[in-house]
């Protein structure tokens, strides 16, 4: 893929018991940048294998982050362990 190009694709759960996530997260992926998308609203990135994400959200938004960030290989063990370590204080691209 190009710098420019531009793919999406619904997140599929590997790491959870669950079947489907209902179409309800989606990964978008530019510019070097993997962006996570739970009910229409961007939650966490990966820019050059650094995850971020927005803020704390529902049970539900939080189940999505856990899998996009274990699926591309970050640590992942709490809510808070995330907001922790992830929590992106300024401006989002």
């Amino acid at each position: 893929m190009t710098e420019k190009e531009f793919s999406e694709e619904f997140l599929i759960p590997r790491f959870t018991s669950q079947k489907s996530f209902y179409k309800k997260a989606k990964v978008k992926m530019f510019n070097g940048k993997k962006v996570l998308q739970s009910y229409q609203t961007d939650v966490a990135e990966i820019v050059n294998g650094k995850p971020f994400v927005r803020g704390g959200y529902s049970q539900t938004t939080t189940k999505h982050i856990k899998e996009f960030l274990r699926q591309n290989g970050i640590k992942v063990e709490s809510k808070k362990q995330i907001l922790k370590d992830y929590l992106r204080r300024e401006g989002w691209n």
